[in-house]
């Protein structure tokens, strides 16, 4: 098991900032490679970004140069930095865990995942 608190959602008007984090139990999580997805009301789970063990980072195409995905091993927390948010980022964030070197964009390929932290962003 490897237990995944989100924090840091919250309100914040459109081209606002948010910057979530997910802290990770384990002694290996510095060989895991994690992700962030997010899930609106009535639609299906979609990859926002995911960061391998050596910091490579990998981004849904439309949070490029919005979003920032990033890690510190030495605080078993793994970050996702988001600006210029638009109301259509509405959504609840889940952090996602895989014991694996390599990077995954679809949810099934994660086995570990926290309860998730809500974004609404206002017009």
């Amino acid at each position: 098991q490897v237990p995944l608190v989100e924090s840091g959602g919250g309100l914040v008007q459109a081209g606002g900032s948010l910057r979530l984090s997910c802290a990770a139990s384990g002694r290996t999580f510095s060989s895991y490679a994690m992700g962030w997805f997010r899930q609106a009301p009535g639609k299906e789970r979609e990859f926002v970004a995911a960061i391998n063990w050596k910091s490579n980072t990998y981004y849904a195409n439309s949070m490029k140069g919005r979003f920032t995905i990033s890690r510190d091993n030495a605080k078993n927390t793994v970050y996702l930095q988001m600006n210029s948010l638009e109301p259509e980022d509405t959504a609840v964030y889940y952090c996602a865990a895989r014991s694996s070197v390599a990077v995954a964009t679809t949810p099934n390929e994660f086995r570990y995942w926290g309860q998730g932290t809500r974004v609404t962003v206002s017009s």
